[in-house]
């Protein structure tokens, strides 16, 4: 087994390589390039310093959203691509819950959160037990101030994730805040994500994945609120 993970969903790009014995390697870049000029690049190079080529993968996964609507398309995109073209699963996971195994946390209760702009935040609870991850709500577009209330009701210390820790962690004091390089999204969360889903025997079917963006891009939004107000007039 060599599963192939992209992560793109927000402003940093990482793919990691797994093999049935664990993690092999990760890329991770942040730079001012976008994710389709580096992502295929950081992948080609990552194979080759694990001595490993493209034939030999057996499985892609990708973070498929929520996130960054362009990054989350590019690497959905990639990761269909790739297992298209060599006729392979592709599972897509979450980026939350890819987040939230990659800060590998093993007790206490987990704050996924992206920064989702207009006062919300792309949010998921977890529990971890023994380093077992049980997940308390869907994925969802929420306001900070019903977070709020939801965190009041955990009872233990409430980890921070994800490009939106920092402002979590300002409106929040009380939460924990990892550094800032434990804080963004990771390939190695998704490939944690993506083994789960394999020894379940999930099949990842490529040709119907689709991105989870959780709600409508600015540009749809503002179509819809043209269509609207011609209605009304």
């Amino acid at each position: 087994m060599l599963v192939l993970c992209f992560e793109t969903s927000a402003k940093a790009a990482s793919v990691a390589l797994f093999d049935e014995n664990g993690l092999l390697g990760e890329s991770y870049q942040l730079t001012a390039l976008t994710h389709s000029q580096t992502l295929m690049v950081m992948a080609r190079d990552l194979l080759k310093q694990c001595q490993k080529t493209p034939r030999q993968v057996t499985h892609v996964a990708v973070a498929a959203g929520p996130g960054s609507f362009t990054g989350v398309r590019i690497g959905v995109a990639a990761a269909k691509g790739f297992a298209w073209g060599a006729d392979i699963p592709c599972h897509g996971v979450s980026t939350l819950e890819a987040m939230a195994l990659g800060l590998g946390i093993r007790e206490g209760y987990i704050c996924a959160a992206m920064d989702a702009r207009r006062g919300q935040v792309y949010n998921a609870l977890f529990l971890a037990d023994g380093g077992v991850l049980t997940r308390l709500c869907p994925d969802r577009a929420v306001g900070l101030e019903e977070l709020g209330q939801a965190l009041e009701h955990l009872d233990g210390p409430v980890y921070l994730v994800g490009d939106g820790a920092a402002l979590c962690h300002r409106h929040f004091p009380d939460t924990i805040l990892p550094p800032q390089w434990r804080q963004h999204q990771r390939a190695v969360g998704v490939g944690l994500a993506a083994l789960e889903k394999i020894e379940a025997g999930e099949p990842g079917d490529g040709a119907a994945l689709v991105p989870n963006y959780l709600r409508l891009s600015q540009a749809e939004r503002e179509r819809l609120e043209r269509e609207q107000l011609q209605k009304e007039n």
